[in-house]
């Protein structure tokens, strides 16, 4: 691992703009609002939320596929926010896997084809290079050599999100984005991809930025853990931390989301989320806390300050005034958070 992170976002805003009509003008989404984040070398930062806090917007701010409204993306100390293209040298560094294997693969194209586009694209090898590479793909993400002239439609879905991985790593990446890189399949394909995943990253020393609604599924993997809500990150911190210890009462939210076996434990949930009230602010809202209309635990300040990032024992960083009283309070009031 280097002393420094391999890609370094901080204060990053993504602003899409709706498109006018009916005598309407133009009106900005804001999308991700100061969001600040780092990813060593081998390390996976997981990267949580509901669908529409911004996730996704980061990871294609990363890719390049959205601007930046501000803020910057470092990546191997290189800044990515202020260009419109990226150099090929990124652009051979950074890969993804997207959601869908369905239709992130091209139907017309073999499966040779698939994998060693990138090769064509970005390195000088013959047909037979690039043909020995594609076997070697396919052998690390459990495929073989027979299935090199066979089209998408012929594999299953666990298999052609195999495919997407095999072409991710042709280029022998260092930070691969996966951008929900499960949530198509069923759940026992599920803990396959994760595994496979996770030996890749161990093997080839890559990292990942994972991005996901499955608190659970990315604790499995992840190194770090990124928390977000309505655009903003709200809890950050080590993995194990974050799962067990969650210092945000959004993230305790989301554990209670997960399902346990223990029907006591899960009643125990199902009622704190009943209490919980259920208004969401507006996404628009700049005043105070993002969190504060759905938070059991709001306080008179959190209506009018957006709280800043405090740091959380045994990790990490939670943006939230339960961690700006006393010891006394802080623990009390985490402690009716847990009961």
């Amino acid at each position: 691992m280097t002393d420094g992170p391999l890609l370094r976002i901080e204060n990053l805003n993504v602003t899409y703009w709706t498109r006018p009509g009916l005598g309407l003008r133009q009106k900005p989404f804001h999308a991700v609002k100061g969001a600040t984040l780092s990813i060593h070398t081998g390390q996976t930062l997981g990267l949580v939320g509901e669908s529409g806090s911004g996730k996704s917007s980061i990871a294609n701010a990363v890719l390049g596929l959205v601007p930046a409204a501000s803020g910057s993306i470092r990546f191997a100390g290189s800044e990515l926010a202020t260009r419109k293209k990226y150099p090929p040298q990124v652009r051979k560094e950074i890969q993804a896997v997207f959601q869908d294997p369905f239709s992130s693969l091209n139907p017309a194209m073999t499966v040779e084809d698939i994998v060693t586009e990138p090769l064509k694209i970005h390195l000088n090898m013959s047909e037979a290079q690039r043909r020995a590479r594609a076997v070697e793909l396919l052998n690390m993400v459990s495929l073989s050599e027979e299935h090199l002239d066979r089209h998408p439609y012929q594999f299953s879905g666990g298999q052609r999100q195999r495919i997407a991985i095999a072409s991710a790593l042709a280029l022998q990446p260092r930070l691969v984005v996966l951008d929900e890189p499960v949530s198509a399949l069923d759940v026992s394909t599920q803990n396959q991809i994760i595994n496979l995943l996770y030996e890749r990253r161990d093997a080839l020393g890559i990292a990942y930025l994972l991005i996901a609604h499955d608190l659970a599924l990315v604790h499995h993997i992840s190194d770090r853990i990124a928390v977000m809500y309505l655009g903003h990150i709200v809890e950050e911190g080590p993995a194990d931390r974050v799962y067990s210890a969650p210092a945000h009462p959004y993230t305790r939210a989301l554990l209670d989301a997960v399902p346990v076996l223990d029907p006591a434990e899960q009643r125990k949930r199902r009622a704190r989320r009943r209490s919980a009230p259920a208004q969401e602010t507006p996404r628009d809202a700049d005043i105070g806390c993002p969190y504060k209309n759905r938070c059991p635990l709001v306080m008179t300040r959190c209506q009018a300050e957006m709280p800043p990032p405090y740091p959380i024992a045994g990790g990490g960083v939670a943006n939230c005034f339960l961690h700006a009283e006393d010891t006394a309070h802080q623990v009390e009031r985490m402690e009716r958070i847990a009961s």
